[in-house]
């Protein structure tokens, strides 16, 4: 079946061409939503809807398009429905103004499903996702515009539509989409952090992060207080911002980070969690951490939190940290043996 032809033949045919388009519309439901379980549910919503409308595609623009539209008209529906906006942090410390917003709804996105998009590998038709517009900052950045703008950009600058087409999708005119654009635009110019195309790690930053990465791992395994300040300092902007969403917790600081967790690894604390076990993985385009934790007299290591970094001219510059029960979707378990 060719893309501008009806594909209402049968509900397998149906099926199997949409299914062509999943994993793009899942990034784009991501971005307009901020959440993958949100994205999941509004991807099905769409293919759900499109079945039903199947006699409506009359083929004046391709398969893929059609699906774009009820996507993202799906995701206007949803925000609709459920109304929610950042809210300011529940905290009294100065520095967290600088932090911006409390977004609960946050979470992160499997570098795993990203990799049919990717270059080499993705669709003909597909597009290909630029780190840019998948990275955490973008994603909380643009979750400060109204669904109306957020989705305005999605379609002109992330998809690349005509402002004609645009306007179509989202049934409104022409003028009143670049009305919509330029107001989403300077938002993002004021939510998004500086210097953002110096973010690169060098000549591989591959590499570079997963060096990083595997010291940031052995400190927190490590549990030596000892060294952790010291080590800390070595991998850690002192600026650098901690947050968790849909939690309140905040360090605007490496100083008030490095308290924080002391808190943690230390025995005698009272809030001593037990010992850490830490695993690699991608979130975002971004290097991340999956950590356990074995609890005193515990047998097992339990899914604790996933940190996603942002590494900024080779040092640590922010970890946004999610719960452990997202585990799953990274392809981890909730519990990790002694070995590994």
């Amino acid at each position: 079946m060719r893309e501008d032809e009806s594909p209402v033949v049968d509900e397998t045919a149906f099926t199997a061409l949409a299914e062509k388009h999943r994993h793009e519309l899942q990034v784009h439901c991501y971005r307009m939503l901020g959440s993958i379980e949100d994205a999941e549910d509004l991807v099905q919503e769409t293919f759900l809807r499109a079945w039903k409308k199947r006699d409506t595609f009359q083929g004046r623009a391709t398969f893929r398009a059609w699906l774009y539209r009820i996507a993202t008209n799906a995701c206007l529906d949803f925000l609709s429905a459920h109304p929610r906006a950042p809210l300011p942090r529940r905290t009294a410390k100065p520095e967290a103004v600088k932090a911006g917003d409390e977004i609960p709804w946050l979470q992160p996105f499997p570098d795993g499903l990203l990799e049919p998009l990717m270059p080499g590998t993705a669709e003909p038709d597909a597009v290909v996702v630029a780190k840019e517009t998948i990275e955490l900052a973008f994603i909380a950045a643009i979750q400060h515009l109204s669904p109306k703008q957020r989705a305005v950009l999605l379609l002109r600058d992330v998809l690349g539509y005509p402002a004609r087409d645009t306007s179509g999708i989202l049934g409104t005119s022409v003028i009143s989409v670049n009305s919509a654009l330029q107001r989403a635009r300077a938002t993002l110019k004021e939510r998004l952090p500086p210097r953002r195309a110096e973010w690169g790690a060098g000549d591989d930053p591959n590499a570079a992060e997963r060096r990083l990465v595997q010291r940031y791992i052995a400190v927190m395994e490590r549990g030596d207080l000892s060294t952790v300040a010291q080590a800390m300092a070595e991998l850690m902007a002192e600026d650098i911002r901690v947050s968790m969403p849909p939690q309140p917790l905040y360090y605007g600081s490496r100083h008030d980070f490095y308290l924080g967790v002391s808190a943690y690894l230390d025995p005698d604390s009272p809030t001593y969690a037990g010992q850490w076990r830490s695993v690699p993985v991608h979130a975002n385009l971004q290097p991340a951490v999956a950590h356990y934790i074995r609890p005193p007299g515990g047998e097992v290591f339990r899914a604790q939190v996933l940190d996603v970094l942002r590494v900024e001219e080779g040092t640590i510059k922010e970890i946004t940290a999610f719960e452990g029960r997202l585990f799953p979707r990274f392809g981890l378990s909730l519990t990790l043996e002694e070995g590994r």
